[in-house]
């Protein structure tokens, strides 16, 4: 008969006669069920090759007695499997057993038990270590008997193979090569930010092996040789988060993990980048033409200081006039490729790209207060690019904040002879900061601060004209989409306006360095001052 039919013959009947073969020739049950695994196995594989058997049982039997044989000469290497100590203590204390002159096998057999996945280490440790039976354990983890002894054959088979051959892999140490990611966030980081749990190397090496292609625990485990217990824990943190509603990971329903937010290679985002800086040209000289044309409305913008100058006014405005082009393509982008696609709807979303020493990009941070120094609501706002530095944190808390106080109370002056000696000290620190300013006697605010019901202050500048630049923004998305189909995962496209603000990354500070350049802006000294911020106020309740 043909090999292949050797399969028709392994029935109860057979188990039941290989298993008393093995339990007269072993020490326990635990051993018995072994080796009849491994008979069971030897005959499957020889189920799949080519070539006939004469007489059938004979042959059965032949493939017994030479399994025994095999695992009689490697018995004293299998009964070290059993430990005497508590499971984790066994696990977990490999390097003291090693000083202890454990044997090396025994070692790289606890070492690889640490790198299966939990299911299969599961059983290994009830069944070798704690000494349960396989129906215990069945009953112990709510699965049938035969699923028990299916993980106890496939991760023994996995340990036999990797143990014997003592490959370099088994003992290679862990190293993990530095890798960073820059990451950026939009919306309330208050809500939930899960760059917050990836600032181990561990947790950004296993962010970066999914970037691409779904992993399971232990494809990562493998790829990064660390124990599949530590990177299952990981992947926990990465999938929840910091909220446990969003995370840097998603689990598929295949079991394996996914990038979860968008992650441009460094040669995606230089392709990215450089098809907006390409186009600085004509965005800078549109920009200057449209400061020159509408010098006088930005100038005549009812703001509450005592004083303005057109630097500061432009300092305040430069984010909107900046990303003007940014807008142009984000049109296009959505009605022409994107318009089906749907966004995300959370509080906050991460995006970020691999770091290669290059750094763009800006922010802005707000905090509120309320009652406060005579006005019943005050909004300030935290400008900062690579020229200039950031005030305070997101969420700063003003009513504690005696600088930014003092900026409040000079909105209509503060006599100097009116401060205390604290207040004195920390008004040099505000003078010092930008905040404000000495004229005469008196003191007063110098950071630009309108009332809260004028805040369509930027309509001027987002007015201004792009379509002297159509053609070009209509170029620039039609390579962006191209390139973003193909480096972003299908479902994580919705998040394309993330990949487009990285894309138009480093245009703020190629405009405002063009505007430095031509005498438009002045820049603060050692990059603080009054042109990093602005504020909103309100004496009423009415905005």
């Amino acid at each position: 008969m043909e090999k292949k039919d050797l399969l028709n013959f392994i029935d109860d009947g057979l188990l039941e006669k290989l298993y008393g073969f093995c339990y007269a020739r072993t020490n326990d049950s635990y051993e018995a069920e072994a080796l009849c695994s491994d008979i069971v196995f030897a005959l499957v594989k020889a189920a799949g090759t080519e070539g006939t058997i004469d007489d059938v049982y004979p042959f059965i039997w032949k493939v017994a007695r030479n399994v025994y044989a095999d695992f009689s000469e490697k018995r004293s290497r299998r009964t070290d499997l059993f430990d005497s100590r508590d499971p984790e203590e066994a696990l977990c204390g490999i390097a003291a057993a090693e000083k202890e002159d454990m044997s090396e096998t025994l070692s790289l057999i606890f070492r690889r038990i640490a790198f299966l996945t939990k299911a299969y280490r599961e059983v290994m440790i009830a069944f070798y270590l704690d000494g349960f039976s396989t129906a215990a354990i069945a009953q112990r983890l709510s699965v049938t008997e035969s699923t028990v002894r299916q993980r106890l054959f496939s991760a023994r088979q996995k340990i036999r193979s990797e143990v014997e051959e003592m490959t370099d892999k088994l003992v290679k140490p862990v190293a993990l090569d530095n890798i960073n990611f820059v990451f950026w966030g939009n919306g309330m980081p208050s809500w939930g930010d899960p760059r917050m749990v990836c600032t181990r190397q561990f947790s950004r090496h296993i962010v970066w092996l999914c970037r691409k292609k779904a992993k399971s625990a232990s494809e990562i485990a493998a790829e990064l040789n660390v124990p599949t217990v530590y990177v299952e824990e990981e992947l926990e943190i990465l999938t929840k988060g910091e909220n446990g509603e969003y995370g840097l990971l998603r689990r598929l329903d295949n079991g394996k993990y996914a990038i979860n937010f968008v992650l441009l290679e460094k040669d995606v985002f230089d392709k990215a980048t450089s098809l907006y800086t390409a186009r600085i040209p004509e965005i800078c000289d549109a920009i200057i033409k449209y400061i020159e044309k509408h010098k006088d409305e930005y100038l005549a913008f009812p703001y509450l200081n005592k004083k303005v100058d057109l630097n500061l006014i432009l300092w305040q405005q430069i984010r909107h006039l900046a990303s003007v082009y940014c807008n142009a393509v984000c049109g296009y982008l959505e009605h022409k490729y994107f318009r089906d696609v749907k966004k995300p709807d959370r509080p906050f979303t991460v995006y970020g790209y691999e770091d290669h020493g290059v750094y763009f990009g800006g922010g802005c941070d707000g905090a509120n207060a309320y009652n406060l120094c005579g006005y019943s609501e005050v909004h300030v706002e935290n400008i900062y690019i690579t020229r200039i530095r950031k005030h305070f944190p997101f969420g700063v808390d003003i009513s504690n904040d005696p600088q930014l106080q003092l900026a409040i109370r000079a909105i209509e002056g503060v006599s100097v002879n009116a401060l205390t000696e604290k207040d004195k000290e920390h008004a040099a620190k505000a003078i010092e900061s930008g905040y404000i300013y000495r004229d005469g006697d008196m003191l007063y605010t110098k950071i630009l601060v309108s009332d809260l019901k004028d805040r369509h202050l930027f309509d001027l500048s987002y007015r201004l004209d792009t379509a002297g630049f159509a053609k070009e923004a209509e170029d620039t998305a039609d390579k962006l989409a191209a390139l973003f189909r193909k480096a972003i995962p299908d479902y994580l496209m919705g998040e394309w306006g993330c990949a487009n603000a990285l894309a138009n990354g480093p245009v703020l500070d190629a405009v405002v360095d063009c505007l430095i350049e031509k005498g438009m802006l002045v820049p603060p000294e050692n990059g603080i001052g009054a042109e990093g911020c602005y504020m909103f106020v309100s004496k009423n309740n009415s905005n």
